[in-house]
C-alpha cells in the first residue's frame, strides 16, 4: 500500500480542525488553496445574499453587495490584500447585524484565514521557493471559473473595485450610523 502510495505512513502535523480555521502557509501552494477557496466562498456570499436580499423586495441593495463579494472574491483569489480585508470587515459586520450562526462563523474563519495567508505571501522574497506560484487548470468550468477568469479580470477591474469598496463601505457606515440613531431615539421616548 506505501508503495503505491495509498496509505500515509507520516501522521498529519496538524489536526483538521486547526488546518480548516488556521492552516498552515509554507508556499504559495497553500496561498493558491485558500485563495480558490476563498473566491468560492465570496461567490457563494454574494449569490446567497442576492437571492434573499430578492425574495425579500431589496432588489438594487443585493444587486450592489453581489458586486461587493464577487468581486472581492476574484480579488481574494488574485491574492489581493486589501479584498481579502474588506470582504472580510463587511462579512463580520453582516454577522454582528444579522446574529452568529455556525456557517456564518466557519465562512468568517475561512475569510480569515485569507487575509493571514495573503499577508505571509507578501513577505516571501521574490524568486525564493515559497513564493513560486503552482500552475492554474483549465480543465473544467470550475477550472476556467475560479482560476482562469479571475487572473484575466482582476487586473481590469482591480482599480474599480478599490474605489466601489470604499464607496459600498461608506454607504455602510452611513446606514450603520443612521441605524444607531434611531435606535437612541426609540430609546429616549
Amino acid at each position: 500500500m506505501q508503495t503505491l502510495g495509498l496509505s500515509d505512513s507520516t501522521p498529519r502535523s496538524e489536526s483538521r480542525l486547526k488546518s480548516l480555521f488556521w492552516p498552515s502557509v509554507e508556499s504559495n501552494t497553500d496561498v493558491d488553496h485558500l485563495g480558490t477557496q476563498g473566491f468560492w466562498l465570496c461567490a457563494v456570499v454574494a449569490i446567497m445574499s442576492l437571492g434573499i436580499m430578492v425574495v425579500t423586495g431589496h432588489m438594487i441593495t443585493g444587486f450592489f453587495v453581489f458586486v461587493f463579494f464577487y468581486l472581492g472574491g476574484i480579488g481574494v483569489r488574485e491574492r489581493s490584500f486589501y479584498a481579502a480585508i474588506v470582504v472580510f470587515l463587511v462579512y463580520i459586520l453582516d454577522f454582528f447585524f444579522s446574529g452568529p450562526s455556525v456557517p456564518r462563523i466557519l465562512f468568517s474563519a475561512l475569510l480569515l484565514s485569507n487575509i493571514r495567508a495573503t499577508w505571509l505571501s507578501k513577505q516571501w522574497s521574490q524568486g525564493s521557493l515559497e513564493a513560486e506560484l503552482p500552475p492554474r487548470l483549465t480543465e473544467t468550468i470550475g477550472d476556467k471559473l475560479g482560476d482562469q477568469f479571475p487572473r484575466w479580470f482582476w487586473p481590469k477591474i482591480r482599480i474599480v473595485y478599490y474605489i466601489y469598496s470604499v464607496l459600498f463601505m461608506l454607504l455602510l457606515a452611513f446606514g450603520f450610523a443612521v441605524t444607531v440613531a434611531q435606535h437612541i431615539q426609540g430609546v429616549r421616548r
